[in-house]
Formats: C-alpha cells, structure tokens, sequence
C-alpha cells in the first residue's frame, strides 16, 4: 500500500486503471447515510472513520486524475499507524481491492452496457465493515428511504464516536447491543427491526458470529446466500444485495424500486413473477446482479455524467 502524508491536512495514493471515484461514490444510497455525506457539486465523498486505536477522525475524499485525496476535517496530526488505518479503509470502501477487468470485458461484449466499461463504473460502495453494511441493509427493509435514512442517522447520533470538530462514527456491535431493543424501538424509530438488529449486534460483540469473515468467505456464493439468510432480520433482498458488497453478483436482490424500475425499462409497466424477471438477466451468469443493478440505476450516471 502506498500512500503519502501532505503534512497534516491530506494524503494521497494512486487509484488503480478504468476506476472511477465518482461512480463508485454515487453506485447507491450508502454515500447518503451517516457517518458517509456526500456533494454531488464538487464530487466529494465525506466520511467519519474509526481507526484501529478507536479514535475517530472526519474526512473529505476527492479525485484527480489517477489519484485519490483524502483531506482531514478538521485538520489533525495523524500518526504513521493511524494513516495507514485509515487508507486501508478507505480502499476497501471504494473496492480499491477489486479487480473489475473481467467484469469490463464482460460488458463490452453487449452493446447496451459498452457504457459500463467505458466510465469504469462497476465499483459499489461499502461501509469499513460488513457489520455497517448488515445494519443498514436491514434498515432499508419494507420501508421508505426517509425512514431508512431517519434510523441510521438517529442510530449514529446516538452511540457512535465523537470526531474532532463535530459529527460521529457508525457505533460499534457493543455500543449497539448496550442500547437494547426498546430503545431501539422507541427512540431509534427501527420498529419491528429492532430485536434483529440487537440480535445481530449481540452475536457479533459477542463473537458468535464472525460477520467479517463474509468478504473472504470460502463457501460458494449460494451457500454464502444461506448464511446470511440465517441472520434473523436478513431475508432474501438484504442477503442479495449484501452479496454485492463481498463482491459476490449472482443475486438480484429484488425490492418493491427495482422491481418497478424494471417493469418501467423492460414491460411497459406490466407487472411480471420474480421468476419471469430474473431468467432475462440469467445470461450474464455471475455478474447478473451488477448488470442488473446499473441498468437500473443508469440514468443516475445520465444525469451526472456524460455516457
């Protein structure tokens, strides 16, 4: 890993071919709820880490060129060991780790996604840990975005580090089992959601379940599938689209937008079966989930970008 210290208010590091920042920063709503923020005017990617030592620091993230800055908000004095903490999360959210040429390839084979490959899109964004992404995941279920959005920010005031200069982290498994279910109900507005995410937070604080471990799994991608499911409060639609954040694609991870979406693109808005839906997208095998997902959220890059 390299990566190099400009004083105490940025470092920087080179950012691999055909990758870009802005697309992998806007690939979904992850960019828009706490500790990320994002400004779509300046193509800023904004964030509050916790490192190793549990200190937390806010960031900004820009691009230029080949290379990727990450200006520290306020500016503090990082040791050595604390930039590396935070470089090395900051690659894993943008997937920085992830070879995309065989995926580009794959798209340069279908004329209706030339447009993939050409931006460098592909990339999805994730959190520091897979633990953040369950949580989220399962507050994006059978609810609207602004409850989703209501919860992770109520659930991140609440529990979550302090940085300097204001703001807070996502909180940790501990801090989230130490608020209990009612709390969680009551006050962080998650509702029915509330004894799975406490379930969750428990066995994972408490090491029984090693949640991280989903990013290098060694199990085939439906036997991972299986494993999520047998989280409680992770049903088919949070376990597909968990899959794409452990770089696994074969899943659609169909809720009631894409589904919409897709009748909108492909059916003149007739409704179709899931069954129906999923066999068109069969034919790009383990990259059908991607394909998927930036078909349907193409013209978001249309109207930020010039494909």
């Amino acid at each position: 890993m390299n990566f190099s210290s400009q004083s105490s208010e940025y470092l920087t590091f080179p950012t691999p071919p055909n990758f870009s920042f802005w697309h992998t920063a806007f690939s979904h709503g992850w960019c828009a709820l706490p500790p990320f923020s994002h400004d779509p005017t300046t193509r800023t990617l904004n964030r509050i880490f916790t490192l190793k030592d549990s200190h937390a620091v806010a960031c900004s993230i820009t691009s230029r060129g080949r290379t990727l800055r990450i200006h520290l908000t306020p500016s503090v004095s990082l040791a050595h060991s604390q930039q590396q903490s935070l470089v090395l999360q900051v690659q894993s959210c943008l997937r920085l780790d992830e070879d995309f040429r065989e995926f580009h390839r794959e798209a340069r084979r279908y004329p209706a996604y030339r447009w993939i490959a050409n931006s460098g899109a592909g990339r999805m964004l994730r959190a520091p840990t897979v633990f953040e992404d369950a949580v989220k995941m399962i507050c994006t279920t059978n609810c609207t975005w602004a409850l989703t959005t209501l919860m992770v920010s109520n659930l991140v005031q609440s529990s979550g580090a302090r940085a300097p200069g204001g703001g807070f982290a996502f909180p940790t498994a501990d801090a989230i089992a130490r608020l209990g279910e009612r709390i969680l109900r009551k006050e962080i507005k998650a509702g029915y959601r509330a004894p799975y995410i406490v379930a969750l937070a428990e066995a994972v604080a408490g090491e029984k379940l090693d949640i991280e471990s989903w990013r290098h799994s060694p199990l085939s991608t439906d036997k991972l599938f299986k494993e999520m499911r047998s989280v409680k409060g992770i049903g088919p639609y949070a376990a597909g689209n968990l899959l794409k954040l452990v770089g696994r694609y074969d899943y659609l991870g169909l809720d009631s937008w894409v589904r919409a979406r897709y009748y909108e693109l492909h059916r003149k808005g007739r409704t179709v079966r899931d069954a129906t839906l999923e066999r068109d997208y069969d034919k790009y095998g383990k990259w059908r989930g991607l394909f998927f997902w930036l078909e349907m959220t193409k013209d978001w890059h249309q109207d930020k970008f010039e494909l």
